[in-house]
């Protein structure tokens, strides 16, 4: 027992003397001289409501500007940075299989990523990053865009570039768990439709009634290399809306919709067309600022998919259904140090590769305000028959 306790007292032990050497907050804190706490709560990356309102205006503070911001060129029109606004993320962990096999990993760096974002002129932002290492490998670019804040003088916006298909739902970026939400990352066969990174245009606009509206025209097969300097592989488009309605301070219902084509993968077969439909409600719950309930369903239909890329037996009418539902407990609320995840989720198809069935028990501790210490536990029981459990200590850190 000793022998396995080892390398999780040496991860602690580093991420004790790491905390402690870091005094540096990340770029927008920097840039506007704030707490990290002004948009985070009560932990990185999870934002409060002024976070999200800092982010959709470009970010922005809705009741300041940073103070000499742009170079003094003598040109009115060039926006130029006086300095490049730069933050680092870096996460590490010890995972312990607790799948018979008992093996322990040091998972660290599990991430590393560099991020820029701010200005270029009263309405227009920019926003990146840039992985260095995910899970071992150089993943470069995901999030990466333009964005014009409240055209027309109206809260209407518009990002072009590259960004998660998923983000009007809830942004897979700024969970809290290293378990992710699964429904957004299934695949089907070998088609390449899912609510992760694509390429496109994102049209978001909210009215003062608490509604909001949200359209996606993305070129639907994800963000590989481009082939001949074209990075969509068929001539389709996906086109994603969504709607949502706040109820009061405390509860927010959304709908979204998806629909696309696309032209299937396959080592022999081509010119083989997959009608792809996607629907579902969502909800946030927060009755007060200690508890957090969101969760999300899914409906998703295929026409035809190939199982993989060298069989050539479809499978059509591929019917999938899936859901998510986190609780996150703080209880301090804003104040707190503390803070608690459950987390659960389930995906059921026709494709049978695709289902999957966890859950999640998490809890983190703000051993600074831009470092985090989380210990998990998840339970796969996708197999009745076999479950699989891991067990993760680690730290998330900015700076």
């Amino acid at each position: 027992m000793t022998r396995k306790l080892v390398p999780l007292l040496v991860l602690i032990t580093g991420i004790l003397f790491l905390s402690e050497q870091s005094q540096a907050i990340p770029a927008f804190a920097r840039k506007y001289q704030l707490s990290c706490t002004t948009c985070h709560a009560p932990s990185a990356p999870a934002l409060k409501p002024y976070g999200d309102e800092f982010a959709g205006n470009g970010f922005r503070l809705a009741d300041g500007k940073a103070p000499r911001y742009y170079a003094e060129t003598g040109d009115p029109k060039l926006s130029l940075l006086r300095e490049l606004p730069i933050a680092v993320r870096l996460e590490g962990f010890v995972s312990y299989n607790l799948d018979g096999n008992e093996k322990t990993d040091f998972a660290s760096p599990y991430l590393m990523k560099l991020l820029s974002g701010g200005e270029l002129s009263d309405r227009l932002s920019y926003y990146f990053y840039f992985y260095f290492s995910e899970r071992g490998e150089v993943a470069g670019v995901e999030d990466a865009f333009l964005m014009y804040n409240d055209l027309f003088g109206v809260d209407f916006d518009i990002y072009l570039g590259q960004f998660q298909v998923s983000d009007p739902l809830f942004k897979r970026e700024l969970r809290l768990s290293l378990e992710d939400y699964m429904l957004y990352t299934s695949q089907i066969g070998t088609s390449r439709i899912d609510l992760k990174y694509d390429k496109g245009v994102l049209l978001t606009y909210g009215l003062p009634s608490g509604t909001s509206f949200a359209v996606e025209v993305i070129n639907g097969n994800g963000i590989g290399e481009a082939s001949q300097r074209v990075f969509d592989n068929d001539k389709y488009k996906n086109l994603l809306g969504r709607v949502s309605q706040d109820l009061g301070e405390t509860f927010r219902l959304g709908a979204v919709g998806y629909t696309g084509k696309e032209i299937l993968e396959h080592s022999v077969v081509t010119d083989i067309t997959n009608k792809v439909f996607i629907w579902g409600p969502d909800l946030s719950f927060a009755p007060s600022d200690k508890w957090q309930l969101n969760a999300q369903y899914l409906h998703r239909e295929d026409s035809q998919v190939y199982p993989n890329m060298t069989s050539t037996t479809l499978l059509e009418d591929v019917k999938t259904d899936a859901a998510m539902a986190e609780l996150i407990f703080s209880p301090k609320g804003e104040q707190s140090d503390w803070y608690f995840l459950a987390l659960y989720n389930w995906v059921e198809s026709d494709f049978a590769l695709a289902n999957y069935q966890s859950a999640t028990i998490h809890a983190g501790y703000m051993l600074r305000t831009n470092i985090r210490l989380a210990a998990e536990y998840t339970l796969d029981f996708t197999d009745s028959n076999h479950t699989i459990s891991k067990l993760n200590f680690g730290f998330i850190s900015a700076f």
